[in-house]
C-alpha cells in the first residue's frame, strides 16, 4: 500500500488538474470570425474576447484594430492594421469585403479603402502600419500599404526600419 500511495495521489491531482483545463476550456470563448453581421457594419470590440484572425493574438486595446465583412455577414478580426493587410492580400478573392480600420486621428471605424496609413506608428504587432482619417505627409492609401506589407517592407524589416526611421 505504501508504494502505491504516491501512485495514487499523482493521479489523482492530475485528474483535477485536468477536470479544472477542460472547465477552463469550456468558459473561456474566443471569437475568431463572428457570423450574422449582415448589416456589414464594424462590431463594437469587447477587449479579450475577440481573436485575430491572423497572428491569433487577443485584442487587448481598440486602437489599430480593423475588421473585415463579407457580404454573408461573416466578421474577422484584427488586432493591427498590418495583420489585415497580410491577410487580405494573402485573400484576392476577398475583394466584395468591407473592411473597417480604426482610426487614430479621429478614434473612429473608417472604411479601410478610404483611410490613409502612416508607417512609423508603434503598433502591437511592431509593424508601423496605422490608420488615419486625414491625409498627412508620407502617409499612403490602401493598396500601397497592402503591397508594401506583402514585400515585408514595414517596421519588422529591419533594413525599412532604417530607411523610414533612421537611427530612432
Amino acid at each position: 500500500m505504501k508504494k502505491l500511495a504516491p501512485i495514487l495521489v499523482t493521479a489523482l491531482l492530475l485528474a483535477i488538474a485536468a477536470v479544472l483545463v477542460i472547465s477552463r476550456a469550456r468558459q473561456v470563448r474566443h471569437v475568431t470570425v463572428l457570423e450574422g453581421n449582415t448589416s456589414r457594419q464594424p462590431v463594437e470590440i469587447v477587449l479579450d474576447h475577440y481573436q485575430d484572425t491572423r497572428c491569433g493574438m487577443l485584442l487587448e486595446q481598440v486602437q489599430d484594430t480593423a475588421q473585415a465583412v463579407a457580404p454573408d455577414g461573416r466578421t474577422w478580426f484584427f488586432d493591427d492594421v498590418g495583420c489585415l493587410a497580410l491577410w487580405y492580400g494573402d485573400n484576392p478573392r476577398w475583394e466584395d469585403m468591407v473592411l473597417w480600420v480604426r482610426t487614430r486621428d479621429t478614434d473612429r471605424w473608417l472604411d479601410g479603402h478610404a483611410a490613409w496609413y502612416s508607417r512609423t506608428a508603434e503598433t502591437v504587432m511592431r509593424y508601423g502600419v496605422a490608420a488615419y482619417e486625414n491625409e498627412h505627409e508620407g502617409f499612403i492609401r490602401f493598396p500601397e500599404m497592402v503591397r508594401l506589407m506583402q514585400r515585408g517592407e514595414n517596421l519588422t524589416n529591419p533594413y525599412t526600419r532604417k530607411e523610414l526611421l533612421g537611427d530612432r
